[in-house]
């Protein structure tokens, strides 16, 4: 794992890290060093022999006379007043660039705290890399950059040391994330999840932390009613499981919030089996419910004094002689009926379940959000990096989009147009578990309503296309999981 440090001494580390911005169209550049003084002369000019334009995710290396290398990381165009994303993304980079290097330090331009906990931030989020399963070849790749050196003046003042540990929690739990979406179904099945999430919360401190967790197996799940995770994971030979984390702070809770995320730990599509081409991202099915999981526990690191009830319904989809089939009916927990036309529509089924659970406890809820990786109709809508979230609370919603722009993941609200809901009627059931196949993201959104108090702050995340990246890494974004939400959800609760 990644360690962060922050410092003002005199360089310690053989690789230095910089900001590099243009200035103008005719390639003038400037060295954005921070709270480094730099003769920057001579090595501007080798900058531009080797024709670095400071663009973004661009990462130039040359030796260096601070260093023994020098990395300038492409920041756009000069500012007096670098956004936190340009400087996250920027951090990252060149973290990425630094695969199989010990430590480094990065002098990028910090002038507030809020700079600082961005380069942190960003740097940490860059030095990622996932080798678990390799053995072989394993020699043949790099592990990530183990020490970063965060170089500022406020290294001595007590709230800098607090940015850089909020930093280490969330890079932690990020990669936390992002490893269970890359692990295989062979390893990560409903049960093998809950158990690394036991293992995961003990090692937090558990009772001590406020943390508690509890697991419903299939037989439980059957005879207490969740239709709806029974009915998806009952074609596949791993059984489903519902697992719940709770957090309590010490002191007086100041709200308390329900997180639901959608656990799929592989979508075959059941019956409606999906394509062969493409099947393999299924994997990355239980983002949401890994992105609620490990949010709670960095919200329990942080000591958040606000409470919060999460809630994972983890199922394997597959299709076999036992799987649930187009026109059957389930039952919701709680009561309401629901009629299968798409048995490859299921996560709304494992959500709706668990969403009516987390309304039933005695403790009043402030409110709710879920967290899916659930239509392909949201990435056919906003594409790979902007997620969507509806809801029906304009106050919760604002919020959240503040929160989501500080920490620098894209979310862009979309509506819930009461005329879609007519298709989700259905002849036999309460209702159908699709709809009209236009506006298939709002649709689901609507579904997902029916099971939510109208008194009760709500919010859907659809996470489909930003929680996996199948193209190039970007910024402090890898190939694969990407951990999406988790900062969001963090970043809501602090500003509670």
């Amino acid at each position: 794992m990644t360690t962060i440090k922050i410092s003002h001494d005199v360089l310690k580390d053989d690789i230095l890290v910089l900001g590099l911005a243009s200035t103008n169209s005719k390639g003038g550049l400037v060295i954005e060093s921070g709270d480094l003084a730099l003769d920057t002369k001579a090595i501007l000019a080798a900058l531009k022999d080797v024709g670095a334009t400071g663009s973004t995710d661009e990462v130039i290396k040359i030796p260096g006379s601070a260093a023994r290398l020098m990395v300038f990381t492409g920041l756009g165009k000069k500012s007096n007043s670098y956004g936190h994303e340009v400087l996250r993304r920027a951090a990252g980079a060149a973290s990425r660039a630094l695969v199989g290097s010990s430590s480094a330090t990065f002098a990028l331009p910090c002038s507030n705290i809020e700079n600082l906990g961005a380069v942190s931030e960003g740097a940490a989020l860059g030095a990622y890399v996932f080798n678990q399963f390799r053995s072989a070849s394993k020699a043949e790749h790099k592990a990530a950059l183990k020490t970063i050196t965060i170089y500022s003046a406020s290294a001595t003042k007590t709230d800098a040391k607090s940015v850089i540990t909020r930093a280490q929690i969330i890079a932690d739990y990020t990669f936390l994330v992002r490893d269970l979406i890359n692990t295989p179904p062979s390893h990560l099945t409903p049960d093998s999840f809950t158990k690394k999430f036991g293992a995961v919360v003990k090692s937090a401190g558990g009772i001590k932390a406020g943390l508690k967790i509890t697991i419903w197996d299939e037989k439980q799940l059957k005879s207490a009613g969740f239709g709806g995770i029974v009915g998806v994971g009952q074609g596949s030979a791993n059984p489903p499981r519902l697992l719940h984390i709770s957090y309590t702070p010490k002191g007086v809770a100041k709200k308390r919030f329900a997180f639901v995320g959608k656990g799929i730990t592989f979508d075959s599509g059941g019956l409606a089996l999906k394509p062969a081409l493409g099947m393999e991202v299924m994997k990355y099915d239980m983002s949401g419910a890994a992105a609620v999981c490990a949010a709670t526990l960095a919200i329990a690191a942080l000591k958040l004094p606000v409470a919060i009830e999460t809630w994972a319904p983890l199922a394997e989809n597959m299709p076999s002689d036992t799987a649930t089939r187009p026109s059957d009916i389930v039952t919701i927990f709680g009561g309401k009926t629901v009629e299968v036309l798409n048995p490859d529509a299921e996560g709304r089924l494992v959500l709706a379940d668990a969403m009516m659970k987390a309304q039933s406890s005695k403790n009043k809820l402030d409110g709710m959000i879920d967290v899916a990786t659930l239509t392909g109709a949201q990435i056919t809508a906003l594409g790979t990096r902007t997620s969507a979230v509806m809801g029906n609370n304009e106050d919760l919603q604002s919020s959240f989009l503040d929160a989501s722009k500080r920490c620098g993941e894209a979310f862009w609200p979309m509506p819930l147009p009461e005329e879609l809901r007519a298709s989700l009627d259905s002849p036999v059931a309460d209702l159908a578990n699709i709809g009209d196949k236009y506006g298939g993201m709002l649709v689901a959104g609507l579904f997902l309503k029916e099971f939510v108090s109208p008194d009760l702050p709500w919010l859907h995340l659809d996470i489909a296309g930003p929680a996996y990246n199948e193209a190039k890494p970007h910024g402090y974004t890898p190939i694969g999981g990407t951990g999406i939400a988790l900062r969001s959800l963090v970043t809501l609760v602090e500003s509670l």
